[in-house]
């Protein structure tokens, strides 16, 4: 999350020479490259797989232009509060304990707190941010199926599709910007930072620990984007923000300790028969990340 929010203010600098669909052309496209390169997929994925692969890869690279697309218009703290409502969403929809609900309303709250700048944030830009909510929704049991079944190599082969998806939006706006070395190599950093780093680390997250545990953990990054902004934008910290931090963090404490006491779940098999043996799944995994 450090990582995804320093890459994120750095991104929003980049706004002023390049448009938000050439930096997430450039994000998605360099850590595709990186990723492949590393992994070297195999291309042969039954059908089932393949969709689930490219679903994935539609949902990194909607919720990438949209959160970018929300960030030109409003502060970061709320585009990236109205976006956690997706995965927040998710965790209280897999929460069977009462005590669950109770942390993520509080939680909730919190958010809510963090991101309130004062005023309203422009119609365009909410809508953009709700979409954007949607995609990020979506990713966390996208890329826990994807991570159960192909470890890393389906990330590769999502991001690529992410990338086909950008592309041309990315190119209308800024193909002639993309033969600057400088963008490049700035775009290059964004991507590191904002994709191959958090992305890896979600899915292997997400094959060891329920949904419901990172979609509380995944709360703290409203909190982590605004000491980012304050590092590297100069934004500062309102006394309501400070105590949506505070209520953030000590929801995430409570949903853990309270998912280590509970019993955990019988493994669920593994997304479709593949022609390498699946790697094991934790019991803890109740849907099957990633998402970024």
């Amino acid at each position: 999350m450090v990582s995804t929010q320093l890459g994120a203010a750095f991104a929003k600098q980049l706004f002023g020479t390049v448009g938000p669909a050439t930096v997430t052309l450039m994000r998605l496209g360099f850590s595709a490259l990186v990723l492949l390169l590393w992994w070297r997929p195999s291309m042969r994925l039954d059908r089932r797989t393949a969709g689930t692969v490219a679903a994935l890869g539609v949902a990194i690279a909607g919720m990438n232009i949209c959160f970018y697309l929300a960030m030109a218009r409003m502060p970061v703290g709320v585009a990236l509060t109205v976006g956690m409502a997706g995965p927040l969403a998710v965790a209280g929809l897999s929460s069977r304990r009462a005590a669950d609900r109770l942390w993520i309303v509080l939680a909730a709250s919190g958010i809510a707190l963090l991101g309130w700048q004062g005023g309203s944030a422009g119609l365009t830009g909410l809508l953009i941010a709700l979409v954007c909510a949607v995609f990020w929704g979506s990713y966390v049991p996208l890329s826990a199926r994807v991570g159960a079944v192909l470890p890393g190599g389906g990330l590769a082969l999502a991001m690529a599709f992410g990338t086909l998806c950008s592309l041309p939006a990315g190119l209308a706006e800024g193909a002639r910007t993309l033969a600057r070395p400088e963008v490049l190599a700035f775009g290059f950093g964004v991507a590191m930072l904002s994709s191959l780093v958090p992305y890896t680390c979600e899915m292997e997250t997400l094959r060891r620990v329920s949904k419901l545990v990172f979609g509380v953990l995944l709360s703290l990054e409203p909190a982590i984007g605004a000491l980012a902004a304050l590092v590297v934008l100069g934004e500062t910290l309102s006394p309501a923000q400070v105590a949506g931090l505070i209520a953030v963090v000590a929801a995430s404490i409570g949903v853990i300790r309270g998912s280590r006491r509970a019993p955990a779940p019988a493994p669920r098999p593994a997304l479709s028969p593949a022609p390498a043996p699946s790697p094991t799944v934790s019991p803890t995994l109740t849907e099957g990340n990633r998402k970024s």
